[in-house]
C-alpha cells in the first residue's frame, strides 16, 4: 500500500465525465479516502466560485488549487492561501497581440470572468461545444473593451483565456505565443483554448506551496489529469496519473494511465495504489 496523504484532482475530463456528471464509483473512492484522513483537492482551470455544483458541495474538501495554481484557496477560512498573478500591464499586452487574430478572449481577476461585450455577445461562433458557451455565458461579465477596464483597475490577473474556432490557427499558436511570452505559461485545458498565466501558476507549483503549507511531502501526493494544464502536477506529484483520454502528451508525463473518465478512471487507479492487496 502506498502512503498517499494528499490527493489533486483536475476535474473536467477526470474526476467528472464529459456530461460533468462525477461517476459514482469516483464519488465512493473519494469518500472513503478522505474517512481515511487523505486530503481530497480540486486542481482545476476554473477560478473557486465557476467550479461545479457537485464538487463545491463536498463536505471533505478543504483546499482547491484554483486558476491553474494562480490561487490556493482555503475554502473552511474563504481566503486565499497563496497566488500569483499576470501583472496587469503584460496581460494588456497580450490582449494587443491576441487582437490580431480571430480569436476571443477572456481573462480571470479577482476569482471571476470578464470579457469584452462584442466578444460576449458571439462566443456561440467560438464556443467548442455547449459546456464551453455555459462557462463563458455564466461566468463571465461582459465590459465595453477588456483592455480598458484592466487599465483602469490597474491590478493583476489570473488567467487569459482564448478561444478559437480555427482549430489550424490554435495548432499555430501553441507553437508561437510561448516564444513571444516566454515570462508566462501557455497551457490548455479544453479542446479549442489556450490559456495564459504567471510562471508561479502551475498545478504543479501550487502543489508544492500547498502541501508544504499541510507539511506533507510531494512523494506523499497523488495527481490525476488528462490536459497539458495537469502535466506540471503530474510531473511533481509523488504519483501522477493520466487518464485514459488524456492527451498522449499527458500521458507520456505520468506515471501510470488508468481508463476514461466517464468508466471511474480515478477511483480505478485509486484502488490500484491505495488498496491494491484487496480483492
Amino acid at each position: 500500500m502506498h502512503k498517499i496523504k494528499l490527493i489533486a484532482l483536475d476535474l473536467d475530463g477526470t474526476l467528472l465525465d464529459a456530461d460533468k456528471r462525477m461517476p459514482a464509483e469516483n464519488a465512493a473512492a473519494l469518500e472513503r479516502a478522505a474517512g481515511e484522513g487523505i486530503e481530497i483537492v480540486p486542481a482545476t482551470g476554473r477560478f473557486f466560485r465557476g467550479m461545479p455544483q457537485i464538487v463545491k458541495d463536498l463536505p471533505y474538501v478543504h483546499y482547491v488549487i484554483s486558476v491553474n495554481g494562480a490561487e490556493v484557496y482555503d475554502v473552511a477560512r474563504r481566503k486565499t492561501l497563496c497566488s500569483a498573478e499576470i501583472p496587469w500591464e503584460r496581460a494588456v499586452a497580450v490582449m494587443e497581440r491576441l487582437d490580431a487574430l480571430d480569436v476571443l478572449y477572456d481573462c480571470y481577476q479577482n476569482g471571476w470572468g470578464w470579457m469584452t461585450r462584442v466578444f460576449y455577445d458571439r462566443a456561440e461562433q467560438y464556443a467548442a461545444n455547449v459546456h464551453s458557451l455555459d462557462m463563458i455565458k455564466n461566468l463571465c461579465t461582459p465590459v465595453p473593451e477588456l483592455k480598458a477596464v484592466l487599465r483602469e483597475r490597474a491590478s493583476g490577473v489570473q488567467k487569459i483565456q482564448i478561444f478559437f474556432r480555427d482549430m489550424d490557427l490554435r495548432a499555430e499558436m501553441l507553437k508561437t505565443l510561448p516564444a513571444e511570452f516566454p515570462d508566462l505559461v501557455v497551457t490548455t485545458s479544453i479542446v479549442n483554448n489556450i490559456e495564459f498565466n504567471s510562471r508561479e501558476a502551475t498545478k504543479g507549483v501550487a502543489l508544492k506551496k500547498l502541501a508544504a503549507a499541510l507539511g506533507i511531502s510531494v512523494n506523499e501526493t497523488m495527481a490525476f489529469g488528462d490536459d497539458r494544464n495537469d502535466i506540471p502536477m503530474l510531473e511533481t506529484a509523488g504519483i501522477g496519473v493520466a487518464m485514459g483520454n488524456a492527451e498522449e502528451e499527458v500521458k507520456r508525463a505520468a506515471d501510470f494511465v488508468t481508463c476514461d473518465c466517464g468508466d471511474g478512471g480515478v477511483a480505478r487507479a485509486m484502488k490500484h495504489f491505495l488498496w491494491e492487496n484487496e480483492p
